[in-house]
């Protein structure tokens, strides 16, 4: 069954105050990928990079937190493809009790507007050999 081994602990980056920095590693257990993910400590995030419209953001933003940071890994990491790291994000979220109407949303959003952060070439996270 998915779930994660523990919650993220994260501190705000000084000099980008939109940006979050793990302090601590997140390990997730993914079903659907079929492995534990790590996400390493030192790692940056938005959290969730939902358009600051007040009812997009009342909708979807500020929450789900650690599913965010781990498909913010995933997205940098590239171990998984596109797709996957979405249905991850829905993965994780349900995990952490975001309800139904909420993770679809957010899993359209990124379906919807996540194609220009995702580059399949371009690594820019390296992966966390599995443990």
């Amino acid at each position: 069954m998915s779930h994660f081994f523990n919650k993220p602990v994260l501190r705000l980056v000084s000099d980008d105050p939109c940006m979050w920095e793990l302090v601590e590693a997140l390990y997730y257990r993914s079903d659907l990928a079929g492995r534990t993910i790590i996400v390493p400590p030192g790692f940056r995030t938005d959290l969730a990079s939902v358009p600051r419209l007040p009812l997009v953001y009342w909708l979807t933003g500020d929450t789900s937190h650690a599913a965010a940071v781990v498909h913010d890994y995933l997205y940098g990491s590239r171990e998984v493809s596109r797709k996957m790291a979405d249905d991850i994000l829905r993965e994780a979220s349900r995990v952490t009790g975001v309800p139904a109407w909420r993770r679809f949303l957010m899993y359209l959003g990124v379906r919807v507007g996540g194609a220009a952060r995702y580059d399949p070439d371009a690594v820019t996270v390296p992966p966390e050999p599995e443990r």
